[in-house]
């Protein structure tokens, strides 16, 4: 296949570009602005394409809380400028990445939620990508593009930026350890997220790409949860030296939810994907990827 991605730079983006190159595809990256619809129409016309796959986001919930406006314009706006894009370049299908969040204060009894499950976002972030998703519906049914969309429960893996919780837990131990600090720094502890290493999503983009029928919507997880309080012990057990977690109100959220867990039944039987890479093997890699990271730079010094 010929792709294009947008947010190729970022962290779920370059897994998407290794994989999708290792599969024998043609791939192209957007670096266009997806705010600027000019420049990303001359980006498009450029390049024969089959599928986009749309990831560039402003994907920081805690920043959507500080700036709501910036990520609706970047998540709303950019995903009806990049529809509007490949309509105009006549691209075969469009991937968009929208989120978990989208279904935001959730009944206990829709667990494991659904896609059917209405969407009820608390954070401007998740009512970015459900207001996404409608744009996604709209060029669908009013423009005739196929679009498909993805909502990406919580991913993790080696090269994580540490505004999220897994890598963030990490980066701490790893600084801990070459500064022989103890305590690790945590936020809400109770809550429940449906953890997928981010080489498992890419491999269930590029399938959903190609077998997912269009204007369907799937969630993209594994079906299990596990507590902030059970990874970040898990992540401390691999400390090179004893470590206790250490509660900071500073990291908690203005809203959080206790529990986002997914069904992946309707992923799995369009594409057959099943999660091949163990949680204990991605923790391995997303500890090791913040050792290495520190001990490139000048800062901490090992004691």
């Amino acid at each position: 296949m010929r792709a294009l991605v947008t947010g190729a730079t970022g962290f779920v983006g370059l897994h998407l570009v290794d994989h999708l190159r290792a599969m024998g595809d043609e791939v192209q990256t957007s670096e266009a602005e997806v705010t600027n619809p000019a420049a990303l129409e001359t980006n498009f016309e450029r390049s024969s394409i089959d599928v986009v796959y749309h990831l560039a986001a402003q994907a920081d919930v805690q920043a959507s809380f500080m700036d709501p406006g910036t990520t609706l314009r970047v998540n709303v706006e950019g995903t009806a400028n990049v529809l509007e894009a490949s309509r105009r370049a006549e691209v075969g299908r469009v991937l968009v990445v929208s989120s978990a969040d989208v279904y935001g204060r959730v009944d206990p009894q829709d667990l494991p939620l659904a896609e059917t499950v209405e969407m009820r976002p608390v954070s401007p972030y998740g009512a970015s990508k459900a207001a996404a998703e409608m744009v996604c519906i709209q060029a669908g049914l009013g423009r005739g593009l196929d679009v498909v969309r993805v909502r990406a429960f919580n991913h993790l893996g080696p090269g994580q930026s540490d505004r999220f919780v897994a890598a963030a837990l990490a980066s701490r131990v790893a600084t801990n350890e070459r500064n022989g600090a103890e305590t690790v720094r945590v936020g809400s502890l109770q809550a429940r997220r449906d953890f997928t290493d981010v080489r498992d999503v890419v491999r269930a983009y590029r399938l959903l790409a190609e077998h997912a029928d269009a204007g369907e919507v799937f969630n993209v997880c594994c079906g299990t949860a596990l507590s902030v309080a059970e990874l970040a012990q898990q992540l401390v057990d691999r400390a090179a030296h004893p470590m206790r977690l250490m509660s900071d109100g500073s990291l908690i959220r203005p809203v959080d939810l206790l529990e986002l867990r997914g069904d992946p039944s309707k992923l799995r039987h369009a594409t057959g994907w099943q999660p091949d890479i163990t949680l204990e093997q991605t923790l391995d890699d997303l500890l090791n990827h913040w050792r290495q990271k520190l001990a490139k730079s000048s800062w901490p010094a090992a004691p």
